[in-house]
């Protein structure tokens, strides 16, 4: 898949009719060396290739098969030869899987809902069809991404900003960018001189985060409050993100007082909830109703933040102390039940 990706991806940029042809001709040359597991002659693969059959000589083939095996290791194939009966030259071609198939991508039901919600989020026309692009190689590799995820919690994460687009482009670029913010929507609008490190969303709003040249500190800013255009200055590649910056801690921080931090007693499901798992410790394990798990502890934020986030695994979290918690994401478990009943 992932060189037949990549050709097609090539093959977009060849403008001629021809060049189209050649680009099929490489996706037919790729599958028929991945499907074989022995080396295949030059001259067996010019009659079961379609495309090479057309070839008006023998030298006029041998030129254009010399061509689409220098294209197909330049676009990263690794295209094995080696020595072969069948062949007077010798000389057998083949492309081995072990090599070049992508391995199996394994994701959590909650993380493949999580790709579909973000899909979902990135509405814009600028956006949506990278988002669009990314769910359809998630299928492709064999993974169930399904497009109205039943979740708990449906996100919603506007992309209208004017100002988003440019600094997800000066990110991507390492540029510099100034522009005008308001602290307060009051406020008077203040010129900033940012060298970006990242945009990431929180609480359903947009902030950019990096190095403000002119304070001299680590600043975020709500995209929202951006007033006027925002300019990249400078040459590309002259910002770099610091390494083990964590971009939604800063934004967290800087967005909202910290919360107290409630240890929690939770039932987990035996290879599930894999996103809490990263967060809890295991004390053992423990089966609940007849269902084989783990009893574990969880240092968790205010039990709303909390409640939201357990209840959007459903029966694969459980939570035995404290009593509020397990009451908090009783009801809002309960309040899904009733919603999707009506």
């Amino acid at each position: 898949m992932r060189a037949i990706a990549r050709i097609a991806t090539h093959g977009c940029s060849y403008a001629a009719p021809v060049s189209s042809a050649r680009a099929e001709r490489l996706v037919n040359l790729v599958l028929c060396l991945l499907s074989s597991r022995q080396y295949l002659p030059a001259e067996r693969l010019r009659w079961i290739v379609p495309g090479y059959a057309n070839a008006p000589s023998d030298e006029a083939f041998f030129r254009m098969f010399e061509r689409d095996k220098a294209e197909l290791r330049e676009l990263g194939v690794p295209l094995e030869t080696s020595r072969t009966p069948e062949c007077d030259a010798g000389e057998g071609y083949r492309i081995a899987r072990r090599d070049y198939e992508l391995p199996e991508i394994d994701l959590e039901p909650e993380e493949a809902a999580a790709v579909a919600l973000a899909a979902r989020l990135w509405d814009s026309p600028e956006l949506a069809g990278a988002a669009h692009g990314a769910v359809l190689k998630l299928r492709a590799a064999g993974v169930e991404v399904d497009p109205e995820p039943s979740t708990v919690v449906q996100p919603r994460v506007r992309v209208s900003e004017p100002a988003l687009i440019p600094l997800i482009s000066a990110v991507q670029a390492g540029q510099v960018v100034t522009f005008s913010h308001r602290k307060h929507p009051a406020g008077q609008p203040l010129a900033r001189t940012l060298e970006p490190w990242g945009v990431v969303s929180w609480r359903g709003r947009w902030y950019v985060v990096g190095h403000d040249r002119d304070r001299k500190a680590t600043r975020c800013f709500r995209v929202s409050r951006i007033v006027g255009p925002v300019c990249a200055v400078g040459a590309c590649g002259a910002v770099h993100r610091p390494t083990g910056v964590d971009l939604l801690t800063i934004v967290a921080a800087s967005a909202e007082p910290p919360s107290v931090a409630h240890t929690a007693r939770l039932w987990l499901a035996q290879g599930r909830a894999h996103g809490l798992r990263r967060h809890a410790t295991v004390l053992g394990r423990m089966t609940l109703d007849g269902v084989a798990g783990d009893l574990v502890t969880v240092q968790l934020p205010g039990h709303d933040v909390a409640a939201r986030w357990i209840a959007g695994l459903g029966p694969d979290a459980v939570v035995l102390e404290p009593t509020e918690l397990a009451t908090a994401v009783r009801t809002r478990l309960m309040a899904a039940l009733a919603r999707s009943a009506g």
